[in-house]
This record gives C-alpha cells, structure tokens and sequence, in this order.
C-alpha cells in the first residue's frame, strides 16, 4: 500500500510540469490577445470565448467581439501551433541526426520555401493558380527531396544527410538572391525579405485549422515512434540490433518532420531557433526519454512562440518587429551557450 500510495505521489509529482505548462497556454494566449492598439482584458477575452460557444452570455462591446474573433485570436493560436511544430521537429532532428546543434532547417526546408515564395511574388510562376503560402510550400518539398536523393535516400547516415541539408540551402539560396538581384524591384525584394523573417500578420482561421490539424496529427505519429527515437540515441547499428527498421522509421520521421516544416514556413515565414533551443530547454526540465520529451517540446514551443509574438509587437512602440528578429535574440545567445559546452565537453 505503501508502495503504490509512494508511486503515486511521484507520478503526480512528474506530471506536475506538463500541468502547469498546459495551463499556462490559455493564459498567455488570452494575454496575446489583449495586447494591441485596442487593449481588451483577459476576461473579456476568455467571456469572447464561452459566449461563442455558448457557454456564457454575456454583455460584451461588439468591438471587441470582432477584434478578438477577426484578428487576434487566430493569429495568437497559429503561433501557438507553429511553436509547438518547430519544436517538435528540431527535437526529431536532433534525435535522429545524433546532433545537439541539428534544427528544422538542415534539410533546407526554409531556403527552398523562399525559392518558391520568390518564384510567386517576382517571377508571378502560377500567380494566377497558386499563392505565395502554395509556392513556398512546393519549394519546401522540392528541397526535402533533393536532400532525400543526396544522402542516396534511407541509407544515407547522418553526417551525409547533414551535408545535403547544407548543400540544397546553399543552392536554393543562390537561387533566391539571383532572382531577387536580377528581376525583382526594391518593393518586391523588401516584402520577400519581410516575409523570409517571419510574420503572423496574415493569419486567419483558415491557417489556423491547417496548422492545427498538421501538427496535431504530426505529434501523434511521432508519439508513436517515441521508443524508436530512443533508441537512435545510440545509434543506426544499436537501433537495428534492437529490432528497428532503421530505414523505413528515417523516412518516416523525416517525411514528417518535412510536412510540419514545410506548412509552417509556408504560412508565416523563416522562424529561426526555436528547433533548436526548445528541444534543449525541454531535456533539462523532463529527461531524454522521448515519450516526455515530446509533449514537453510542444508545449514548451507553443508557450515561447505566444510570448515572441507578444514581444515583436510592445518592443518598439507603433511597430510590428518580423517574429524571426526576436526568436534570434533569444536563440542565438543560447545556442551560443550550447556550442561553449560541448567546447568544453569535446
């Protein structure tokens, strides 16, 4: 009796940073939304809500109503999402690249979308048909693939995927300058650079139930692969000696990693560091085991990318800074520490 009361108490005891975190989300949401030209409390906020879905009935100002249904909202729950995607996607490349310092866009994921958004905006290629969130997104794809073909598929090791990752960002960067130099005017160059950075300003609801529903999904199957990234911890040989497909669960996790990537770039732009500092972040506070690590990377992800957003907007008065500037800021002095000790490790 003893025992089960003693397992009990730590199981809610380790359970007790994911409930606090989940908690957390909604509050900083609904602070998100109040933050604007237009100040609007957080009950107002959480009263928006329950009155839409019938839970409440209270007496609100039609203002905002619509400022909090129409604008904020969406945007504060599609930067909740893309955080948690970011994250959970540097997490799965850091497992299976065997990397502390891998991220989302080894794979040139990001210099491919910004190939594709290139090709819409300047080059007008499927202007009329496709729009800059579809071109980016085949962009994306198209630099997964290429990185697929030189690291010779599921067979390719980790360093040679490495490698192919730096090779298509190389060459689908080359690309995008050259176009930009050569056939894009100052107007058309500074949007593509604005949009590159990362912003939340177009998104809407629509972008809401796409991201939501892709990284939902995505999380689930990575969930489902938690013990198989356990074990590349050890290594692609220690894996297969455990009874892993090694290929066929490569190709798996990176095909989904390339979908959360891709979607989220494709809507709202480079957002650089999150992939990597979060997975870290998460670590420290649960442990290694991925069946923790990545309902912790979520949440961690969605809780950092609401508050960036919160700063890009009050840090310069009157001035919406690109979401990629502020995630930087914060990335870069912690990848700083991370590549200091393993330095010292080494």
């Amino acid at each position: 009796m003893r025992q089960s009361r003693r397992s009990f108490g730590q199981a809610l005891l380790a359970g007790a940073p994911f409930l606090a975190a989940l908690a957390a989300i909604p509050f900083v949401i609904a602070i998100s939304v109040g933050i604007g030209d237009l100040p609007i409390p957080v009950t107002t906020t959480f009263l928006a809500i329950t009155n839409r879905l019938g839970w409440t009935a209270a007496t609100l100002s039609r203002i905002h109503e619509t400022v909090i249904w129409d604008y904020r909202l969406s945007r504060a729950l599609v930067a909740a999402f893309c955080g948690a995607g970011l994250a959970l996607s540097g997490a799965i490349m850091q497992s299976l690249l065997r990397n502390p310092l891998a991220e989302p866009y080894v794979l040139g994921i990001s210099a491919g979308a910004s190939t594709g958004a290139v090709g819409i905006v300047i080059l007008g290629i499927g202007s009329g048909v496709a729009s800059l969130s579809a071109g980016a997104f085949v962009g994306a794809f198209a630099a997964f693939l290429f990185v697929a073909l030189l690291s010779n598929g599921t067979r390719g090791g980790a360093d040679r995927t490495i490698l192919a990752g730096v090779a298509a960002s190389q060459l689908f960067n080359a690309v995008t300058s050259y176009v930009v130099t050569t056939a894009g005017n100052a107007q058309q160059a500074r949007d593509v650079m604005f949009w590159l950075l990362g912003s939340f300003g177009g998104v809407r609801w629509p972008e809401f139930m796409l991201v939501s529903v892709v990284v939902s999904l995505g999380l689930v199957a990575c969930l489902a692969y938690a013990r198989v990234l356990d074990a590349f911890a050890f290594g692609d040989e220690a894996a297969a000696a455990l009874g892993v497909n090694v290929g066929r669960a490569r190709l798996t996790l990176f095909s989904i990693t390339a979908l959360l990537t891709a979607t989220i770039v494709s809507m709202v732009g480079s957002i650089g560091f999150v992939g990597l500092v979060m997975p870290h972040a998460a670590r420290f506070v649960v442990g290694p085991l991925h069946i923790r690590l990545l309902p912790a990377c979520a949440i961690g992800g969605a809780i950092f990318m609401v508050l960036a957003d919160i700063a890009a907007r009050v840090l310069i008065p009157q001035q919406v800074l690109p979401i990629g500037v502020v995630t930087a800021l914060v990335g870069v002095p912690v990848f700083s520490v991370i590549l200091y000790r393993f330095q010292r490790a080494a």
